[in-house]
C-alpha cells in the first residue's frame, strides 16, 4: 500500500487472510509435532523471540533492529523484482534467494519473522510466553515494510505504481 502497488481497500482483508493462513499452517504443524513423544508447544514451536526467547540470546533492541532491517531488505527486493521494468520470470528466484539469506542471518537472532502473520500463527499455539513478545514481531516488520514502500519509489521514481497505472 505504501509503495503504491496494492490498493488500500484490500489491505485489511489481505492481512486477515494472511493470519488465517498462518494459523492454519501452524495448526497443521502442531498436529504433526504432537506425534512426537515428549513434544510440547511450550518449548517454543519456532515462535519468534528476543532476550531469553531468542535462539542466540539476543536483546530486544537487537531483535527489533534485525527484524526491521531484514523486512526492509525483503520488501525492497520484492518491490524491485516485481517492478514492471524487471526482467520477466525472475521475481521468484530473487525473492526466494533473498528470503533464504534473511533466514540464514536472522534465525539465531529471533527465529526470523519478516511477516507478522508468520509470528502470530505459532504464537497462538504456544500462548502467553510467545504472545508477550509478539508486539515486536508485528511492529518491526510493519515499520520495515513501510520504509521500503517509501524508499523504493524515491530511489526508482518511475517505478512503484499500481499495476497498469502511472
Amino acid at each position: 500500500v505504501v509503495g503504491k502497488r496494492f490498493p488500500g481497500k484490500e489491505a485489511i482483508p489481505y492481512m486477515i487472510a494472511q493470519v488465517i493462513g498462518a494459523f492454519a499452517g501452524a495448526g497443521i504443524l502442531f498436529v504433526i509435532a504432537r506425534g512426537k513423544i515428549g513434544f510440547t508447544a511450550a518449548s517454543g514451536f519456532a515462535t519468534n523471540g528476543f532476550a531469553e526467547r531468542s535462539p542466540g540470546g539476543y536483546s530486544m533492541m537487537a531483535g527489533f533492529t534485525c527484524e526491521l532491517v531484514m523486512t526492509f531488505i525483503f520488501l525492497y527486493v520484492i518491490l524491485g523484482a516485481t517492478d514492471k521494468r524487471a526482467p520477466a520470470g525472475f521475481a521468484p528466484v530473487a525473492i526466494g534467494l533473498c528470503l533464504t539469506l534473511i533466514h540464514l542471518i536472522s534465525i539465531s537472532v529471533t527465529n526470523t519473522s519478516v511477516n507478522p502473520a508468520r509470528s502470530i500463527g505459532p504464537a497462538l499455539f504456544v500462548g502467553k510466553v510467545a504472545i508477550e513478545q509478539l508486539w515486536l514481531f508485528i511492529l518491526a516488520p510493519v515499520i520495515g515494510a513501510g520504509l521500503a514502500g517509501v524508499v523504493y519509489p524515491m530511489l526508482n521514481p518511475d517505478k512503484g505504481t499500481l499495476a497498469g497505472k502511472k
